[in-house]
Protein backbone atom coordinates (compact mmCIF):
# COMPACT_ATOMS: atom_id res chain seq x y z
CA UNK A 1 0.00 0.00 0.00
CA UNK A 2 1.11 3.12 -0.91
CA UNK A 3 1.05 5.88 1.54
CA UNK A 4 1.30 9.27 1.26
CA UNK A 5 1.02 12.46 3.72
CA UNK A 6 -2.32 13.40 2.71
CA UNK A 7 -3.29 9.65 3.39
CA UNK A 8 -1.68 10.30 6.76
CA UNK A 9 -3.54 13.33 7.49
CA UNK A 10 -6.66 12.16 6.86
CA UNK A 11 -6.59 9.33 9.03
CA UNK A 12 -5.27 11.58 11.74
CA UNK A 13 -8.17 13.84 11.36
CA UNK A 14 -10.85 11.24 11.77
CA UNK A 15 -9.18 9.49 14.26
CA UNK A 16 -8.80 13.02 16.02
CA UNK A 17 -12.49 13.50 15.72
CA UNK A 18 -13.55 10.51 17.50
CA UNK A 19 -13.84 12.08 20.84
CA UNK A 20 -15.27 15.11 19.46
CA UNK A 21 -18.05 13.15 17.52
CA UNK A 22 -18.92 11.07 20.42
CA UNK A 23 -18.58 14.04 23.26
CA UNK A 24 -21.38 15.66 20.70
CA UNK A 25 -23.27 12.97 20.31
CA UNK A 26 -23.75 11.88 24.01
CA UNK A 27 -24.19 15.52 25.96
CA UNK A 28 -27.30 15.62 27.57
CA UNK A 29 -27.99 12.29 27.88
CA UNK A 30 -27.79 10.28 30.61
CA UNK A 31 -25.85 6.74 31.62
CA UNK A 32 -29.12 5.18 31.70
CA UNK A 33 -30.11 6.53 28.29
CA UNK A 34 -26.30 5.54 26.78
CA UNK A 35 -27.06 2.16 27.91
CA UNK A 36 -30.82 1.24 26.47
CA UNK A 37 -30.63 -1.65 24.71
CA UNK A 38 -34.36 -1.56 21.68
CA UNK A 39 -34.00 -5.63 22.20
CA UNK A 40 -31.82 -7.94 23.41
CA UNK A 41 -28.93 -8.34 19.90
CA UNK A 42 -28.41 -4.68 19.57
CA UNK A 43 -26.17 -2.72 21.34
CA UNK A 44 -26.29 -0.07 23.33
CA UNK A 45 -24.24 3.33 22.86
CA UNK A 46 -22.24 2.08 26.08
CA UNK A 47 -21.61 -1.52 24.30
CA UNK A 48 -20.31 0.42 21.23
CA UNK A 49 -18.08 2.76 23.11
CA UNK A 50 -17.03 -0.47 24.80
CA UNK A 51 -16.35 -1.98 21.14
CA UNK A 52 -14.34 1.01 20.37
CA UNK A 53 -12.49 0.76 23.56
CA UNK A 54 -11.27 -3.03 23.01
CA UNK A 55 -10.66 -2.08 19.20
CA UNK A 56 -8.23 0.96 20.33
CA UNK A 57 -6.92 -1.67 22.97
CA UNK A 58 -5.98 -4.10 20.17
CA UNK A 59 -5.22 -2.21 17.48
CA UNK A 60 -3.01 0.60 19.28
CA UNK A 61 -1.51 -2.00 21.30
CA UNK A 62 0.00 -3.54 17.77
CA UNK A 63 0.89 -0.17 16.46
CA UNK A 64 3.01 0.40 19.80
CA UNK A 65 4.99 -3.07 19.34
CA UNK A 66 5.22 -1.91 15.56
CA UNK A 67 7.63 0.96 17.03
CA UNK A 68 9.10 -0.58 20.10
CA UNK A 69 10.57 -3.61 17.65
CA UNK A 70 11.24 -4.38 14.20
CA UNK A 71 8.89 -6.50 12.17
CA UNK A 72 7.95 -8.49 15.19
CA UNK A 73 5.40 -11.38 15.08
CA UNK A 74 2.29 -10.33 17.33
CA UNK A 75 -0.32 -12.84 18.55
CA UNK A 76 -3.63 -12.63 16.71
CA UNK A 77 -6.07 -11.13 19.27
CA UNK A 78 -9.54 -10.46 18.18
CA UNK A 79 -11.34 -7.14 19.69
CA UNK A 80 -14.61 -9.27 20.60
CA UNK A 81 -12.28 -11.88 22.52
CA UNK A 82 -10.15 -9.39 24.09
CA UNK A 83 -13.53 -7.41 25.66
CA UNK A 84 -14.11 -10.23 27.52
CA UNK A 85 -11.36 -9.73 29.28
CA UNK A 86 -12.45 -6.34 30.07
CA UNK A 87 -14.78 -4.77 32.29
CA UNK A 88 -15.53 -2.12 29.65
CA UNK A 89 -19.27 -3.11 28.86
CA UNK A 90 -19.97 -2.84 32.89
CA UNK A 91 -18.86 0.17 33.28
CA UNK A 92 -20.85 3.56 32.94
CA UNK A 93 -20.62 5.36 29.89
CA UNK A 94 -18.82 8.44 30.76
CA UNK A 95 -16.42 6.11 33.14
CA UNK A 96 -15.69 4.71 29.94
CA UNK A 97 -15.58 7.26 27.56
CA UNK A 98 -12.76 9.02 29.93
CA UNK A 99 -10.73 6.69 29.73
CA UNK A 100 -11.29 6.27 25.86
CA UNK A 101 -10.53 9.72 25.44
CA UNK A 102 -7.17 9.60 27.20
CA UNK A 103 -5.77 6.50 25.55
CA UNK A 104 -7.14 8.37 21.94
CA UNK A 105 -5.02 11.33 23.75
CA UNK A 106 -1.68 9.37 24.08
CA UNK A 107 -2.26 7.27 20.97
CA UNK A 108 -2.04 10.40 19.04
CA UNK A 109 0.50 12.22 20.72
CA UNK A 110 2.77 8.89 19.42
CA UNK A 111 1.07 9.18 15.62
CA UNK A 112 1.21 12.74 15.33
CA UNK A 113 5.49 13.01 16.09
CA UNK A 114 6.14 10.13 13.40
CA UNK A 115 8.72 10.16 10.68
CA UNK A 116 7.24 9.64 7.29
CA UNK A 117 9.26 6.47 7.54
CA UNK A 118 7.80 5.38 10.89
CA UNK A 119 4.16 4.67 9.34
CA UNK A 120 5.51 1.99 7.15
CA UNK A 121 6.81 0.00 10.24
CA UNK A 122 5.53 -3.61 10.55
CA UNK A 123 4.31 -6.67 12.10
CA UNK A 124 3.17 -10.17 11.27
CA UNK A 125 -0.25 -10.46 12.41
CA UNK A 126 -1.71 -14.04 11.72
CA UNK A 127 0.69 -14.32 9.00
CA UNK A 128 -0.38 -10.87 7.16
CA UNK A 129 1.75 -7.99 7.52
CA UNK A 130 -0.14 -4.94 8.54
CA UNK A 131 1.81 -1.48 9.34
CA UNK A 132 1.30 1.06 11.79
CA UNK A 133 -0.44 3.19 8.69
CA UNK A 134 -3.04 -0.21 7.83
CA UNK A 135 -3.95 -0.13 11.69
CA UNK A 136 -4.31 3.33 12.38
CA UNK A 137 -6.41 3.39 9.14
CA UNK A 138 -8.20 0.30 9.94
CA UNK A 139 -9.43 2.02 13.32
CA UNK A 140 -10.23 5.50 11.87
CA UNK A 141 -12.28 3.78 9.18
CA UNK A 142 -14.14 1.61 11.99
CA UNK A 143 -14.78 4.40 14.25
CA UNK A 144 -15.92 6.46 12.06
CA UNK A 145 -19.16 3.80 11.06
CA UNK A 146 -19.58 3.33 14.82
CA UNK A 147 -19.55 7.01 15.51
CA UNK A 148 -22.43 7.39 12.50
CA UNK A 149 -24.32 4.57 14.32
CA UNK A 150 -24.23 6.28 17.87
CA UNK A 151 -24.81 10.09 16.20
CA UNK A 152 -28.10 7.74 14.71
CA UNK A 153 -29.31 6.11 17.97
CA UNK A 154 -29.43 8.73 19.78
CA UNK A 155 -30.91 11.47 16.97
Amino acid sequence: MNITPDQIEKYLSLLSDTSRRLTKATQGFDDVRLQYKPDEKAWSVNDILAHLRSCADVWGGSIEAMLAEDTPTLPYRHPRQWIKKTTYPDLLFHESFQAFRMQRKKLLKILKNLTFEDWSRAAIIKHREHTVFSQARRMALHEDVHCQQIEELLE
